[in-house]
């Protein structure tokens, strides 16, 4: 791609300022005691990305971590374990042995107490949050035996660019700004939708996938989709006291809160389960908005309980809260026998080992789980699938035109990891797929990966309420035979669009 400006003042910075050790390719600064800039590790991170596809902590220096942590409130997040699967507390032997061990380690190199170091320890998963302000202590611990990943827990990419956050490597919307949020609402057009009984509208895009023809034979009750977001909106009735109306009954919806809005890591209360953003409210509306004659867009399974959590403030997960409220909701939904889907339209552009764990903690509960592959504005182009969504654990899911050649929409991100597309963009208008809004009796626009994600949860619910007896792998198995592409998997765009009448059959 053609580099932004700044992408490029970045690079010149790079090379003005360090040299690159020979073993590694990562920057150091002339003087080791000094940590690198955020312009020279954003640069370093962006490289890796563009030459392998992705980035690791792991695969860098002691230096090079350190000098994250220390842009980051010299927060680290250590992952311990005997192997690199021991991630789980309740099937790890020796857990609380080897965190004592590793605490006390910090604490000896440090020269502080243990309870000065320890900022937070997860209850289910091997992992801890410490403070850190020595890069001696680092190489210490990436040395010490039963470590799994050390990383910087409070690096912000993102806000470090430029000084500012300025863009988004997961989703946007009509009335979305940098971070995926927005409030507006848009009236739709005519032509972008189709009134169905009792007077609901039943998006033009629910139609490229036969989802209609789908509801004769399934509206997804019996089955609960789990949405990560940003919560679900106060001022929206049809998820909440109007979520069973018309045809949409006999169902349940439960509203959590795990991400805590301060600027200090220690703090631990949330602020509750309301959507501040709109995105979540949008995906929460795409998956199971109810069915009934109030005119207003249809979800795709109107029938399916929703547990949605708030779990982050915006779609881009950069920072301390927003990578715990994240982990903490899908350990959460992992642990709710109730829950068989999980829908995740949010991510980061390289991998973080903590959200790392939660996946597979949720996985390992038998959660089928589906992640956006991106959408970003001209900054992040140069990323691919993006974290989580490049996970073997998830089902990576991108949006594509209304065209009869695939074609990614307009800021999609595609590539080998994508398992399946939802057509979510008119090549002609630009005009997205309808959803309730943020409001009551308001209507809006959404697009990107991140309404392909909810749509394909959506009619992941329909399949699975046909089925109920049947196991993740069997669903998936079914959706894949249903898609374009199947058996042979494309190499951009994965299995291609699904038909929800013929998976449901």
């Amino acid at each position: 791609m053609v580099k932004s400006l700044f992408t490029l003042a970045m690079v010149l910075l790079l090379l003005a300022s360090c040299s690159r050790d020979e073993s590694g390719g990562v920057p150091k600064t002339a003087k080791q005691t000094d940590p690198l800039t955020p312009a020279q590790i954003n640069a370093y991170i962006e490289d890796a990305i563009k030459k392998t596809g992705s980035f690791e902590w792991k695969t860098t220096t002691d230096h090079f971590v350190w000098s994250a942590v220390s842009h980051g409130n010299n927060i680290v997040s250590i992952g311990f374990g005997k192997t690199a699967g021991d991630f789980d507390r309740s099937k790890s032997s020796g857990n609380a042995v080897m965190q004592r061990d590793l605490l006390q380690l910090i604490a000896d190199y440090e020269g502080r107490a243990v309870n000065k170091i320890l900022l937070a320890g997860d209850p289910f998963l091997n992992n801890v949050d410490v403070y850190v302000t020595k890069v001696s202590t680092i190489e210490a611990l990436r040395k010490a035996k039963n470590i799994r990943y050390v990383e910087p827990g409070d690096y912000r990419y993102f806000a470090l660019t430029n000084g500012t956050e300025k863009a988004d490597a997961t989703s946007s919307s009509s009335s979305s700004s940098g971070s995926g949020c927005g409030f507006e609402s848009l009236a739709l057009n005519s032509g972008d939708f189709t009134t169905i009984t009792p007077d609901a509208k039943a998006p033009w895009t629910f139609y490229q996938h036969n989802i209609p023809n789908a509801w004769a034979v399934s509206t997804g009750a019996g089955v609960t989709i789990g949405i990560v977001d940003t919560g679900t909106s106060p001022n929206q009735t049809l998820l909440g006291a109007n979520f069973n109306d018309g045809l949409s009954s006999g169902r349940t919806i439960q509203k959590y809160g795990a991400y805590v809005d301060s600027i200090w890591p220690w703090s631990t209360g949330t602020d509750g389960p309301n959507d501040q953003c709109g995105h979540g409210t949008s995906m929460a509306g795409t998956a199971a908005a109810p069915r009934n004659d109030n005119g207003l867009p249809v979800g795709v399974a109107y029938n399916a309980n929703l547990v949605t959590y708030r779990a982050a403030s915006n779609v881009v997960l950069d920072g301390y809260h927003e990578q715990n409220g994240v982990k903490n909701a899908l350990t959460a939904l992992g642990n709710n026998n109730n829950v068989k889907i999980i829908s995740m339209s949010m991510g980061h552009i390289y991998s973080v080992g903590k959200i790392s764990d939660g996946i597979k903690y949720a996985f390992n509960k038998g959660k089928l789980i589906f992640c956006a592959a991106g959408t970003s504005t001209d900054f992040t182009t140069f990323v691919g699938v993006i974290f989580p969504a490049s996970m073997a654990e998830t089902v990576a899911v991108t949006g594509v035109k209304d065209t009869a050649s695939y074609q990614a929409c307009a800021d999609c991100h595609t590539g080998n990891k994508v398992d399946f597309t939802i057509v979510m963009e008119r090549a002609s208008t630009g005009k997205h797929s309808p959803v309730v809004s943020y409001y009551d009796n308001q209507t809006d626009y959404i697009g990107g990966s991140s309404v392909a994600t909810a749509t394909t949860a959506g009619i992941a619910a329909l399949v699975w309420s046909k089925y109920p007896t049947w196991t993740r792998t069997q669903i998936l198995t079914r959706m894949k035979q249903s898609a374009t592409f199947y058996p042979t998997k494309n190499s951009q765009f994965g299995h291609g669009n699904i038909n929800a009448a013929l998976a449901v059959q």
